[in-house]
């Protein structure tokens, strides 16, 4: 990925100096919506609270008619990579900070370029950097949770510890890897402030376990195609090098319920499935990339 020299979002919070090291066998607090890790696959891939349900509903919260989101006007998002991002946060400091920041500003330029174009406005999320442990809106995590997205404060949390565990102990190297990670987090970030989130966190108490985390799965799978639309978009700026979806498609295996479940204790318990398995995340991250369109990420209306 080309990311040097692009614009960096001014929105990410660097608290690794304050978040403290230290390991909360919890994995995460309640509400979190995390990329699974560590021992910890397939058994409550969103920490305690459940996401439930999902429907492609963010025309039925607006009033337009989501079959046309980015229908023939994919082409029209803008490029902002010369512009300065709002906020007030600090010059990045490492090479870490610039490139999740350069991420971060793409998620944002692509999003906004996608709301603009139905007449709506993007809120920004905000990125905390923490090292070991993090409190926030959702409760308290280490880093054992993975990155996770909170819904009570519209940020996303990320020890950049993570991104050398992907590589060395899952097998998913590359900077687009760690992108994607990223950009699925932003997705849920996206299905928050479009209202399927706060919607379905209410439906989820009405259902069982089972079920539950079936809807989990559904919503997670449309967060990996939020951010193939962002790889499609990002592509179209011509910032992705020879390999980059590749990279993006690797990690997604790698993360997958059943591929993670096998690793860590050597068989899979498919009813106990959240997040989806290596070939559904694939093909979602995959669908969203090759179309850009939203109207392709409708996980309740498809088999998935």
């Amino acid at each position: 990925m080309l990311w040097k020299g692009r614009r960096q979002s001014d929105n990410v919070e660097d608290q690794r100096s304050d978040s403290g090291g230290g390991f909360n066998p919890s994995g995460g607090g309640p509400g979190q919506f995390r990329i699974p890790v560590g021992g910890r696959a397939g058994g409550g891939g969103i920490s305690g609270i459940v996401i439930v349900g999902l429907i492609f509903l963010a025309g039925w919260y607006f009033g337009f008619d989501p079959s046309q989101i980015l229908g023939d006007n994919g082409g029209q998002i803008t490029d902002n990579s010369g512009e300065q991002g709002g906020g007030t946060g600090a010059p990045a400091s490492d090479e870490m900070k610039q490139f999740v920041s350069t991420v971060l500003a793409e998620t944002e330029d692509t999003w906004t370029g996608i709301f603009q174009a139905n007449g709506l406005s993007y809120e920004d999320p905000k990125l905390v950097l923490f090292s070991g442990q993090i409190r926030s809106a959702c409760g308290f995590a280490s880093s054992a949770a993975g990155p996770f997205y909170c819904p009570g404060d519209h940020k996303v949390y990320l020890d950049t510890t993570f991104f050398q565990q992907l590589d060395q102990q899952f097998g998913a190297s590359g900077d687009f890897a760690q992108a994607y990670v990223i950009a699925h987090e932003v997705g849920h970030h996206v299905q928050n402030i479009t209202g399927i989130l706060p919607k379905f966190n209410q439906m989820r108490q009405q259902m069982g376990e089972a079920e539950a985390n079936q809807m989990s799965v559904r919503i997670e799978l449309q967060a990996d195609c939020f951010a193939g639309v962002w790889a499609h978009f990002t592509g179209q700026k011509g910032i992705l090098e020879q390999g980059d979806m590749e990279e993006a498609l690797n990690a997604a295996k790698q993360i997958g319920d059943d591929t993670l479940q096998k690793k860590m204790q050597g068989y899979v318990v498919p009813e106990s499935f959240n997040h989806g398995t290596s070939q559904q995340r694939q093909t979602w991250l995959a669908r969203g990339y090759k179309s850009g369109k939203l109207s392709d990420c409708d996980t309740l209306n498809n088999p998935v």
